[in-house]
């Protein structure tokens, strides 16, 4: 029986709202503050939504052995609300429908919507097991989105798109360090895995994380000074502000760890509190298009 709720937990909708955010700032961005025409407006939402269903619900079928064995009771394969065939088949489908949208909005659009589609299933086929370069795949994805945006209004990149696209991959490069803290465990136990802790320690890694998130926070501040229509717009910077002391919190959160005697509870907190960090960055990205203070 088809259950709504743990369609909506394995394909990770909240995500996909992210991304359609991400590609109307880019879109607006890119474009003097114009969306573009209807049709390839519509299209342009439709193809990060389908392409993220696709590719949360295709990691959830490669990953259910270790999500058992991490107790991810909250993903849907683990506590059997669905079948590993019906997420198979549900990624195949809104792989299909994202890159097809994206064929009838423009060739550029096409071939990002093509690649990242490829690289989700790849990456949680094999690409996660390699050291760093599924990291950055997955820190990627989060950037894409700006850049698709810009494509589908323009040939040509934007500064800002670019700037804000780095700001985005080297936070969720962080995100993923810390990630990999969290289930340092569990990936030695059930697939050997060697991530980043593995090799320098877990100390070590909150440090690079920390570098990282430091490398975002001194851009967007740069946005502030140099970056229309950021550029002395005190909206931007408040809210700007709030977000990156969200994430240097988080980043004491793992700094700290050797003191903290409920690490469980710590990693849920920061990983929620990081997640509606770069949620909010998104939306002000957006808003900064109309609010002028």
């Amino acid at each position: 029986m088809f259950s709504l709720k743990a369609f909506l937990k394995l394909t990770r909708i909240e995500h996909s709202i992210m991304l359609v955010i991400a590609v109307i700032a880019g879109e607006l961005i890119a474009n003097g503050a114009r969306l573009p025409n209807t049709v390839p407006f519509l299209l342009s939402l439709v193809t990060p939504i389908f392409i993220s269903m696709g590719s949360f619900a295709i990691n959830d079928y490669f990953d259910v052995e270790l999500d058992t064995e991490n107790m991810r009771f909250d993903r849907p394969l683990v506590s059997k609300a669905m079948s590993k065939r019906s997420a198979l088949v549900i990624s195949y489908v809104s792989f299909s429908l994202g890159v097809i949208a994206a064929f009838f909005i423009n060739i550029p659009a096409f071939i990002i919507a093509f690649i990242f589609a490829f690289l989700a299933a790849f990456y949680s086929y094999k690409l996660k097991e390699t050291l760093l370069i599924g990291n950055v795949y997955v820190a990627f994805s989060m950037a894409i989105p700006f850049i698709f945006g810009n494509y589908v209004v323009s040939y040509v990149i934007n500064p800002n798109v670019l700037i804000i696209s780095v700001i985005i991959l080297s936070s969720g490069l962080a995100r993923e360090i810390h990630g990999m803290i969290r289930d340092f465990k569990g990936d030695r136990k059930i697939r050997d895995l060697k991530s980043v802790p593995y090799y320098i320690g877990i100390k070590e890694s909150s440090l690079v994380a920390f570098g990282l998130y430091i490398v975002a926070i001194l851009l967007s501040i740069f946005m502030f000074f140099f970056l229309p229509p950021f550029h002395s717009n005190l909206f931007y910077l408040f809210a700007i502000a709030i977000v990156d002391a969200v994430l240097i919190y988080v980043n004491i959160g793992y700094l700290s760890l050797k003191g903290i005697k409920n690490r469980k509870k710590m990693f849920k907190l920061s990983r929620n509190l990081s997640l509606a960090a770069m949620s909010a960055a998104l939306i002000i990205f957006l808003l900064s298009n109309f609010i002028y203070i």
